[in-house]
């Protein structure tokens, strides 16, 4: 049984139903079927070294192509009649063939439509049975092909190129004349010295591909049933090691507006991640809204949408497109400079095409601009001229840069694996985040009180400080749903114990926690201590009885240092037997104390080494052609040697992938062990982490930069699929300030993961401890969350049953207005709330762009009418701006001391009328924790609109588990006087406020469960 169904199961079986006895096995998890996943001799990124895989070989792909390529036991003797046949078929295929042969390389005949036409270019086909423009596939000959140093370059060509237009020949240190001309490309130093990040060249290029240079030819193209397949094979030496001389390019119309493109070695069986597991695709999809163009004459594809011919992806005519052993790369150039994403990275939302680099390799580093940090999420969203937009995503694991110049360009240089692209044609960003997050996994539901207030910090010495803290805010009327503890409340700083002596108490103080309705969270890293006595730590005992430790090279348990006493080994998440013995761990630590959630940190995997501590061994792993600009300048600083081995591959392979296997596997732990829905946080990150956990960004640092710089942190989560996300509130390295902490947890509050924390050589900077002013504003803040949090519980059911976003750009609902494309210094929850925080010390007014609609301020109800204009906001210093916006209807609560009192109360909707004087809003309800709630239809959803004087609430889902009853209704921006309300056809009474124009109807006590009319003149 795969991993994969196992640990999604708890989302559609009962929690009982599971036993750590369950047969799991990875061996079969793949992201293709096996006519497109491409084994060989080896599965590794490498070829002919290193195969550690357990995985059985298949046949090659070639033979599927290929008629009368696979042998069987007896193809070696054939009688003289079928001897006979042969001969006279050949014949035939000789003058049938022969004539068609010719009239494609005369006329450039392909099949399109099942018709003949005089044209170079394949676009899709749609459905229909395989075939093919020549007579049959290329097979790579059996002896490798000796490829040609290139031609010189033509420098009259050279210096036809403009310096944006200059793709990268050298990116390495290293550049010169002769290296540059023996890659066959242009050496023009440029006017100024390139600077260089992270030691490494980032600018104009000196040595650049020149306009004619020739990569790979296409040799074959069959069409498929899922779309085509071509083959391509290289002509000159790239001036990388091990170039792989034939590809085979894989094309898939998997669904009207998602388009799947793989390059892949047929000889060799290259690592591919084994998570996400994307769809397996078979027949192309119909009615598609894209062209893909391939050019049998002109080594390039084209992706161009079809509603208005734009060209989203362009591959540049495989300029400089190289596929070598550990260096591929392929550029393309951009429709627009509006480029969102590539993270994990410290940099504005919209990113810079002014020679930027974004290095993916997940790191244990603090938000440096311009290092590589936590996770690594190889996807773009780009917004068009056209105000359309598209997605484009490398699904691969292994290191990489991503280059974005001013053409506008980007390129996509990996060290490892295949490239393999999924290009998303939206046509709205909210549709193109749908599309990508229906390929990796839709966000998990969170449970309601992961909603609630959080509070931290590393340096509670003892149990006692930490209730001390806890006691202390909970005096001062600061709303709170979870004590969480970092390692110090370990023995040791090892795994599943904690510190009798100084922790003594620790399992009453949390079972006081469940009794007045809070929650309790610990730090669990995956390093287990390696040098405790035999007998008397099991986590690291069974690991080994077990075999599911990482090993080194020589197949020996991998040793390294985190935070344990003297060493460190650490649990293969990829290996089957980790299942079981991750949850047996979590579940004898829970039987101790029993938590409620995991935050699991140090995943990267970080390690206070760089390798082990003998180092690591020499080897073209640790070592290769490219390295990538990552922090340290080597591939294993601060982390495991390359040459390390998992279950499922190499470190150098799965390296990236570490902690998203650890967060699906405490995920699936934590659902088994409490019957309850997980409440998992992580620190490293890859695509798809957000249909399992939640994230934090890590150790940000307390200052005014910090702050700001959040919030396209914050927003470029949730372009990667991850909307439980949020910063350590008043930041974590270094020691806050009042004024930084107090405009720090105003805009923290609005954080969908809401955590103060810190590190433990910095002051107290929990509200309570920073004084007077921070506790008010962190009051009135988090009375504005706790009574909002019954929309922004719906709006976490939207992103989980349709890929929307919770918090998000401006530019995701006003995708028409070019202004917001760069602004990342507000945001909105949804489509509905709009917030704008105080980012400057000492301002008390904010100037904030109002998008062109109807918006109203959520404390004084005053109406703001814009046309897309910037407003200086009054923002007092206990306050954050934050704006309802017209055509909205909000589902609301009492905001009390934690969510198990709020979710007692009555709702409240707080309705604002557009211009028109229409609303329209949701309400989605279960109890807040139990596994599979929505995919058991044991939820009530309630719809709620205002059209026509007329406001209606009809329920579209009822369960056991309904709401509580309406309790009150509030109507802004109403211009007359109201003089009568009716409530299902009842007069009620009512209160009309004359100065901001808005009426409150209270004391209704209505059920949900039949239809609700209320109207008013």
């Amino acid at each position: 049984m795969k991993i994969r169904n196992i640990i999604t199961s708890f989302r559609t079986r009962k929690p009982q139903r599971f036993t750590l006895s369950n047969s799991v096995s990875l061996e079969d998890c793949s992201n293709e079927a096996t006519s497109d996943r491409h084994p060989g001799l080896k599965d590794s990124s490498l070829n002919n070294s290193f195969d550690i895989s357990p995985r059985k070989h298949r046949p090659s792909v070639y033979k599927q192509f290929a008629p009368g390529a696979q042998k069987g036991s007896n193809s070696s003797r054939s009688s003289p009649a079928t001897m006979s046949s042969i001969v006279l078929l050949v014949l035939a295929a000789v003058f049938l063939i022969v004539p068609l042969i010719y009239l494609v390389n005369r006329f450039d005949v392909v099949y399109e439509d099942r018709a003949l036409k005089r044209n170079p270019i394949v676009q899709p086909f749609g459905v229909m049975q395989a075939q093919s423009v020549s007579t049959k596939p290329v097979e790579p000959s059996s002896e490798p092909i000796k490829l040609l140093p290139p031609p010189k370059p033509d420098y009259g060509q050279c210096k036809l190129l403009k310096d944006g237009d200059k793709f990268d020949c050298f990116p390495e240190n290293g550049a010169s004349l002769e290296g540059c001309e023996a890659r066959g490309c242009c050496w023009i130093p440029a006017k100024t010295k390139p600077k260089k990040i992270n030691n490494i060249p980032l600018d104009v290029p000196y040595c650049f591909y020149p306009p004619n240079h020739e990569t790979y030819k296409i040799v074959n193209v069959t069409q498929t049933a899922f779309g085509l397949v071509a083959f391509l094979q290289r002509k000159y030496l790239s001036g990388y090691p091990q170039d792989v001389t034939d590809i085979q390019m894989v094309v898939k119309y998997e669904t009207e507006n998602r388009l799947h493109v793989k390059f892949t070695d047929p000889a060799n069986n290259r690592f591919e991640p084994f998570f996400p597991e994307v769809p397996v695709v078979d027949r192309a999809a119909q009615n598609l809204n894209f062209v893909f163009e391939l050019d049998m004459f002109k080594p390039g594809f084209k992706v161009v949408r079809k509603a208005d011919n734009t060209t989203i992806f362009d591959s540049n005519s495989f300029l400089d497109f190289t596929f070598s052993n550990q260096f591929m790369q392929m550029s393309s150039r951009l429709p627009s400079e509006y480029i969102y994403g590539l993270g994990d990275h410290t940099s504005n939302l919209l990113l810079s095409t002014q020679w930027a680099r974004f290095t993916l390799w997940n790191h244990d580093n603090p938000p440096w601009p311009n290092e590589n940090l936590y996770g690594s999420h190889p996807f773009y969203l780009l917004m068009e001229n056209s105000s359309r937009s598209h997605g484009v995503f490398l699904l691969n694991s292994n290191a990489m840069d991503i280059l974005l110049q001013p053409t506008p360009a980007v390129t996509f240089r990996t060290i490892g694996g295949i490239l393999d692209f999924y290009f998303f044609m939206g046509p709205s960003p909210r549709d193109v985040i749908a599309q990508y997050t229906e390929l990796i996994g839709r966000p998990f539901m969170p449970p309601y009180w992961g909603l609630g207030f959080h509070l931290c910090r590393f340096g509670y010495k003892t149990l006692n400080e930490t209730r001390e803290v806890l006691d202390s805010n909970l005096k001062a009327g600061i709303p709170i749903d979870t004590q969480w503890n970092d390692l110090d409340y370990m023995n040791n700083s090892n795994d599943f114990t904690y510190d009798h002596i100084k922790y003594e108490g620790l399992p009453e103080f949390v079972a006081a926690l469940h009794g007045i309705g809070m929650h309790y969270i610990p730090l669990v890293d995956p390093g287990v201590s390696a040098a405790e006595k035999p007998g008397t730590y099991p986590p690291y005992d069974v690991g080994i009885n077990m075999g599911i430790f990482v090993k080194n090279s020589s197949g020996q348990p991998f040793i390294g240092k985190v935070w344990n006493a003297h060493s460190t080994v650490w649990p293969d998440f990829t290996n089957p037997d980790t299942v079981d013995y991750w949850t047996l761990m979590l579940r004898d630590f829970h039987k101790e104390v029993p938590f409620d959630g995991a935050w699991i940190d140090m995943n990267e995997p970080s390690n206070f080494l760089s390798g082990s501590f003998s180092g690591c061994p020499k080897s073209e792993l640790e070592s290769p052609p490219y390295v990538p600009a990552v922090d340290g300048g080597v591939l294993n600083y601060k982390t495991m040697c390359m040459t390390a081995k998992h279950y499922e591959g190499l470190h150098y392979d799965v390296h990236n992938l570490y902690g998203f296997t650890e967060a699906i596997i405490t995920s699936f732990a934590m659902a088994v062990i409490r019957g309850a829905r997980p409440m998992v946080i992580s620190r490293s990150t890859f695509s798809g982490l957000g249909h399992y956990t939640g994230h934090w960004s890590g150790d940000v640092f307390s200052t005014w930069d910090g702050l700001k710089q959040s919030i396209p942190h914050l927003l470029s989560f949730s372009l990667f699929g991850i909307p439980l996300m949020g910063a350590d509130i008043c930041g974590f390295n270094g020691n806050t300030t009042v004024a930084l902490c107090n405009r720090w947890q105003q805009l923290g509050a609005f954080y969908p993961f809401s955590r103060n924390h810190n590190t433990d050589d910095g002051i107290p900077q929990d509200p309570a401890s920073m004084g007077d002013l921070v506790v008010a504003s962190t009051k009135k803040a988090l009375e504005v969350r706790y009574a909002l949090l019954p929309y922004l519980y719906t709006l976490f059911f939207r992103a989980h049953v349709d890929g929307d976003t919770v918090a998000r750009p401006l530019f995701f609902e006003f995708f028409s207005d070019k202004k917001t494309f760069g602004i990342d210094t507000q945001f909105l929850w949804g489509s509905a709330v709009m917030i704008v925080p105080v980012l400057e010390e000492n301002a008390t007014t904010v100037k904030a762009y109002f998008p062109a609609a109807l918006w109203f301020d959520y404390y004084s109800k005053a109406q703001v009418t814009s046309a897309g204009e910037y407003v200086n906001v009054s923002a007092p210093l206990d306050t954050i701006p934050v704006f309802i916006r017209g055509g909205t209807i909000l589902p609301r609560q009492a905001p009390l001391r934690t969510t198990t009192e709020s979710r007692k109360t009555s709702i409240e909707l707080l309705v604002a009328p557009d211009e028109n004087g229409a609303a329209l809003g949701e309400l989605f309800w279960d109890d807040g924790d139990s596994l599979n709630t929505i995919e058991e239809k044991r939820y009530s959803l309630i719809d709620f609109k205002l059209e026509n004087g007329i406001l209606r609430g009809e329920s579209l889902a009822w369960a056991q588990e309904y709401p509580p009853n309406l309790g009150s209704v509030t109507v802004l921006g109403l211009q007359q006087p109201i003089s009568q309300v009716l409530v299902n056809g009842q007069s009620f009474t009512f209160k009309f406020d004359t100065v901001h124009k808005c009426l409150l109807i209270d004391n209704l006590n209505v059920s949900f469960e039949k239809p609700l009319a209320i109207t008013w003149k």
